[in-house]
């Protein structure tokens, strides 16, 4: 593909006339004879340094910021650009041009999965040929990938959406973390709508603060979605707010569900153990159907999710009647059985205090006996919410264990040790697997063990290291133990 063609929209200067380009990527370890080389700053690693290393794999050019410390190359031309992560994302769209029909990208502290998981559901129910690409990685008709980022990098996320338009998906749904967005991941995703969520404390030690971090996820409504686009918000959700006054202020199609909605009323909710009874009002009609989950926030996940089918062409009436075949998504508050003992015990992905909170406020109903939580905390990450996250577990359970999570570079005890100053009553066994056992030997006929943290995730990150762990089948060891 000529090289003017892939920077068209990126205000290049320097572009000379006529170059042929065969691949693109920021990875000078990636570059292969032909390839244009995106020297992009980053947080750890300046591409600057690696562009001799990518002009001797075979790049024929080079594209920085104006202040990139090249140095003199002169084998290959340097085009500037005023947003390289932009340009680069920009570009990627157009050396990958495919893409499904309808995409929605959905936003928001937690529940991303959730929603992009339903939303594929009731798309694929209404025999359509949908996916969804995010935490647990891509998922179309024949193909489940597991990914490591909730929003894949650009090249990576365009080359999947060519490659599932070219096999027949017309219908996409995407999570857009607030990394993601910032850093232009989404840049050139053709989309038609998008949910906000909801808002509390995470990734500050990227976002530094809570203006800034909102100031990301709103960039996907204000600069992403065009403004024939449509957002799907719940309307009793307060942080949710700012993307509804954007919309607003765009002149795109605001469309609000649950209580106070007008898209999706939510009249009536009834609790039936694990399952929740709605009665919902959509203007043209009005159904009573059945939620096979728990928790009040899966029902606004549900309502947002049916909301973003309806705002890319389903049927109210066929959006609403495709709520109870739904199936939460992989370790959000799954049972490790189906029945029996094992059905007792909850696998969360809960990492966020307000998550956590969430989840074991929407367990604590059904438990006649105790509510036992296994929690630790990320290491490399915001230090200032691991009290956060032992405060809530005590708050809302009656044992709390504390463990490790994914240490990654830091001392594992430290973790536990800020997380225990919220939680000072609460049993500290580093290994994960014995405190997992140790939740399990405790649990009596009545009590229910959530294993807090990392939900579908099968390692754990030890300094460099990822070991092979899953919280799923430390559970099932556990049980069959106890049998």
């Amino acid at each position: 593909m000529l090289l003017d063609a892939l920077l068209a929209d990126s205000q290049a200067t320097g572009m000379p006339a006529g170059l042929e380009v065969s691949g693109l990527s920021p990875d000078s370890r990636q570059i292969e004879p032909g390839y244009l080389f995106f020297a992009l700053s980053g947080s750890r690693a300046q591409g600057a340094d690696y562009a001799g290393d990518a002009i001797a794999r075979g790049a024929v050019a080079v594209v920085a910021e104006p202040d990139a410390a090249l140095g003199q190359l002169t084998d290959v031309p340097v085009i500037n650009v005023a947003d390289g992560r932009r340009a680069l994302a920009l570009a990627a769209s157009q050396f990958h041009a495919r893409q499904p029909g309808k995409i929605a990208a959905v936003t928001g502290t937690s529940g991303k999965t959730s929603v992009v998981t339903f939303l594929r559901q009731i798309w694929s129910l209404n025999r359509l040929e949908a996916a969804s690409i995010g935490t647990v990685g891509v998922v179309a008709p024949g193909m489940a990938d597991y990914g490591g980022l909730t929003t894949p990098d650009p090249v990576a996320l365009h080359r999947t959406l060519d490659e599932l338009a070219g096999g027949g998906v017309t219908h996409a749904a995407m999570e857009a973390s607030s990394h993601g967005i910032e850093q232009r991941r989404l840049d050139g995703v053709r989309l038609s709508a998008a949910a906000f969520l909801n808002l509390s404390r995470d990734h500050l030690d990227y976002h530094h603060d809570m203006e800034t971090y909102l100031a990301a996820k709103l960039r996907l409504f204000d600069t992403l979605l065009p403004q024939d686009g449509v957002v799907v918000v719940d309307a009793g959700e307060p942080t949710a707010q700012p993307a509804a006054d954007i919309a607003r202020s765009c002149g795109q199609t605001l469309m609000t569900v649950g209580r106070g909605g007008t898209a999706l009323r939510l009249e009536r909710v009834e609790t039936e153990r694990l399952r929740q009874i709605l009665t919902i009002d959509y203007g043209s009609g009005r159904q009573e159907v059945s939620l096979n989950m728990a928790g009040v926030f899966q029902v606004s996940n549900a309502l947002v999710a049916a909301g973003l089918a309806i705002a890319t062409g389903i049927d109210a009436a066929d959006a609403v009647s495709a709520l109870p075949q739904l199936v939460g998504a992989e370790g959000r508050l799954q049972p490790v059985a189906e029945s029996g003992p094992g059905s007792s015990v909850f696998v969360d992905y809960a990492h966020k205090p307000e998550a956590l909170r969430i989840t074991l406020s929407a367990l604590r109903p059904f438990v006649t006996g105790k509510l036992i939580v296994v929690i630790g905390a990320g290491g490399d990450r915001d230090p200032g919410k691991r009290p956060l996250m032992g405060q809530a577990a005590s708050d809302k359970a009656d044992v709390v264990i504390v463990t490790d999570d994914n240490p990654r570079s830091e001392d594992p005890r430290l973790i536990r040790r800020a997380v225990l100053e919220g939680a000072p009553d609460a049993i500290e066994i580093g290994d994960r697997r014995e405190a997992i056992g140790e939740a399990v030997r405790r649990m009596r006929p009545g009590d229910a063990v959530v294993i807090a943290g990392k939900g579908h995730e099968t390692g754990q990150t030890v300094g460099d290291t990822v070991l092979p762990f899953s919280d799923f089948d430390a559970a099932r060891d556990a049980l069959g133990r106890q049998d």
